[in-house]
């Protein structure tokens, strides 16, 4: 019997991490297609097109709307979806990229004091709504539409990059919400059917020292902050758990909440859950596409990304250490 061919499509495959799952799925034999709006191939902040990028399939579409892109679902082993925002202010993508933190610093604050007309925001294009949920949303379903070209071994997999609660209250309650509500309508589109399975990535802080410099520090003071967390005794308070009793006497979830209430419980997720380098986290999500990998499905977040990887076999030198393909 032949090998299966693993054709993977990724969503937003010339962005951060969508580059970086595009380039470690070719280094593992798989046909990779990437659509974007733009259709254009990746590039590095400094303008370079990358040996591996000649290899990708890239597809100019709108994963809102799926007659620009359904025809290539067939072919599909998995689906990778990788659009999505932090900020409803798209120049903040510039300001990592250059390293610009005034840039960045005012974008933050723009979005965290802007008013405006909630209609006027609901409706506007790029939104956390149509970006990090409707779309996935949209491909999924089509995807779900789709039948192989082939007999699968597996189930197809739909793998949504979705994000764990640690940016509040710099960041709008509004992203992980956006987040949070994708993975809840993707579940229910696949409860019932066994042909395909999903797989939502929480990475938290993800970081490159050369993509995203500004990224480093943070990471660096994030790192530290999780690795003194596991090392001090039960009995002894820490700013994570004092945080989280603040939290709870402030504020009660309620049955409709997706994500705790009060974003002190978003600051402890921060100060505890470590930083993960983009390459270990597209290497993750290959490792969650692939169709030989039917036990992968639900959440995975940073600890299990790390089991996927073989964490302990890489070593764990922390932010500063090498990692696979970060150059």
């Amino acid at each position: 019997m032949e090998p299966l061919v693993q054709k993977i499509l990724v969503i937003g495959g010339n962005g951060f991490v969508g580059s970086a799952v595009c380039r470690l799925a070719l280094a593992r034999g798989f046909q990779v297609t990437s659509i974007s709006s733009s259709g254009r191939p990746y590039t590095t902040p400094k303008g370079h097109s990358p040996a591996w990028t000649s290899k990708v399939d890239w597809q100019k579409a709108d994963a809102l709307q799926p007659k620009t892109y359904k025809h290539l679902l067939p072919g599909t082993t998995a689906v990778v979806h990788t659009l999505g925002t932090l900020l409803e202010d798209a120049r903040y993508k510039a300001a990592l990229s250059k390293g610009d933190i005034g840039a960045l610093i005012r974008v933050a604050v723009d979005s965290m004091t802007k008013g405006g007309n909630p209609l006027e925001e609901k409706s506007k294009r790029g939104g956390y709504d149509e970006l990090n949920r409707d779309a996935a949303l949209h491909v999924c379903e089509a995807f779900m539409s789709s039948a192989p070209d082939t007999p699968l071994p597996h189930p197809r997999a739909f793998v949504y990059v979705s994000a764990e609660d640690i940016f509040r209250p710099f960041i709008p309650a509004r992203y992980i919400e956006s987040k949070r509500e994708a993975e809840l309508g993707i579940e229910r589109m696949m409860l019932e059917n066994p042909a395909f399975r999903s797989v939502f990535v929480r990475p938290s802080l993800i970081y490159h020292p050369h993509f995203r410099p500004l990224t480093s520090p943070v990471a660096a003071l994030l790192d530290l902050s999780a690795s003194l967390h596991t090392k001090v005794p039960q009995a002894v308070p820490t700013p994570s758990g004092v945080l989280r009793t603040l939290a709870g006497l402030s504020s009660r979830p309620t049955p409709a909440s997706l994500v705790s209430p009060s974003p002190l419980d978003s600051v402890a997720n921060a100060l505890t859950i470590p930083p993960i380098h983009v390459d270990h986290v597209a290497e993750a999500i290959c490792i969650a596409a692939d169709n030989a990998r039917g036990d992968v499905s639900g959440v995975v977040d940073v600890r299990e990304m790390r089991r996927l990887i073989g964490w302990t076999q890489k070593g764990q030198g922390g932010v500063g250490s090498p990692s696979l393909g970060s150059s």
